[in-house]
């Protein structure tokens, strides 16, 4: 759903507010040092960046131990910017989340960005969101492919743009939602609401992780809002969705469905 910006807020407020970007990685390692780079030149002077590394197989674990340092002694300030969470093998995105955006309200975060390591969604979107967020007073603001002006990549085939729909109009229908864009891993979170959700009760640990998050917002009656993203394709690196996790995110819907038949939609 999208909606019109009613309050008014003072620009200032970005410069202090305590954001933090949490990033699942799995062999990322070419595109890690670019994201940080881009991550930490926006305008935002409190980010913070929690990284949340499946052991992957290409150093990124390493990468981002180097970038978490370099990043501390350039700035010089007391406190790191940039945390690394390492775990022992590859436990799945929605695990990943979970212990990352946990990591990032125990450390005091106000606002909490998720997205991908790719560039497919773009830093600069960040800014806009939070703005979003703190002038309608939103609880979640969501980067989004599927309301007017949202885009996809140029280079994605037909085929590939039907499945994209597909999977959110499925999504949609079972769930009985508006959000627009079900799948969208790039989305900014107020510390009540993912206090709210409960996250250690969270159970879908793949690319269903989107969905029952999505589900969620809706059954607890948070104000969402979705902004028009363009969504490009990974610069670097091969993605991990694949047929079969495709195959296996779509019959979750129905299990995410089972699991939540009891609880009621709130106003």
């Amino acid at each position: 759903m999208t909606t019109s910006i009613a309050r008014a807020f003072d620009p200032a407020r970005l410069d202090t507010v305590r954001l933090t970007v949490v990033i699942p990685t799995y062999n990322e390692a070419d595109n890690l040092p670019a994201i940080t780079e881009a991550l930490f030149a926006l305008p935002l002077s409190a980010l913070q960046l929690v990284v949340v590394d499946d052991n992957s197989p290409d150093g990124t674990g390493d990468v981002a131990d180097q970038l978490s340092e370099k990043t501390h002694n350039h700035v010089g300030q007391s406190h790191k910017r940039m945390h690394v969470i390492h775990r022992p093998g590859k436990l799945g995105l929605g695990s990943a989340y979970v212990a990352g955006m946990t990591k990032a309200m125990a450390d005091g975060a106000e606002y909490v960005v998720q997205m991908d390591a790719d560039f497919s969604h773009s830093p600069a979107y960040i800014p806009q969101m939070l703005g979003v967020m703190l002038a309608a007073g939103a609880d979640v603001v969501i980067g989004s492919r599927y309301v007017p002006g949202g885009t996809l990549d140029e280079g994605w085939g037909w085929w590939r743009r039907f499945i994209s729909w597909w999977a959110n109009l499925y999504s949609r229908l079972i769930l009985g939602l508006r959000i627009r864009d079900m799948t969208a891993g790039f989305k900014l979170w107020k510390r009540e609401a993912l206090l709210a959700i409960e996250l250690d009760e969270i159970h879908s640990n793949g690319y269903s992780f989107q969905v029952e998050m999505a589900y969620l917002c809706e059954k607890l009656g948070f104000r969402i809002i979705e902004i028009p993203i363009h969504f490009e394709d990974r610069r670097i690196g091969q993605s991990k969705l694949d047929i079969p996790v495709k195959l296996d995110s779509a019959w979750r819907t129905w299990q995410i469905r089972w699991r939540y038949r009891k609880l009621q939609n709130l106003p």
